[in-house]
């Protein structure tokens, strides 16, 4: 059974940082795809950043890219988003996805994904 279980949200003032970590498990593939996607109020779920377990490819929304970074501990079974210069605009509800192999199509797209873990808000203030 696959789990997924976000931690790491929490209440920051623009500029700042935070980490966000998702507890991964229970793939048969052992190599699976992990994301990361959000939700603001009133706005669609997006993709803000994925990583391959197969091949270490990795991806960023350009909203995020250079700010954002993320990585997987494989001993951990934990992939983390290290998120530095976070903007107001960043507020939201940070989902972690995944999926049970490589995806061949869009990273960013939800619709790659079969898992999704629980949430974790995330606000950033003024």
């Amino acid at each position: 059974e696959v789990q997924l279980v976000e931690s790491g949200g929490g209440l920051v003032q623009a500029g700042g940082s935070l980490r966000l970590s998702c507890a991964a498990s229970g793939f048969s593939s052992g190599e699976p795809t992990i994301g990361w996607f959000r939700q603001a109020p009133g706005k669609e779920r997006e993709g803000v950043s994925c990583i391959s377990s197969s091949d270490g490819s990795t991806y960023y929304a350009h909203s995020v890219k250079g700010r954002f970074t993320i990585s997987s501990d494989n001993a951990k079974n934990t992939v983390y988003l290290q998120m530095n210069s976070l903007k107001p605009e960043d507020t939201a509800v940070y989902y972690c996805a995944a999926y049970d192999g490589y995806i061949m199509g869009d990273f960013g797209d939800e619709d790659e994904y079969d898992f999704w873990g629980q949430g974790t808000q995330v606000t950033v203030s003024e």
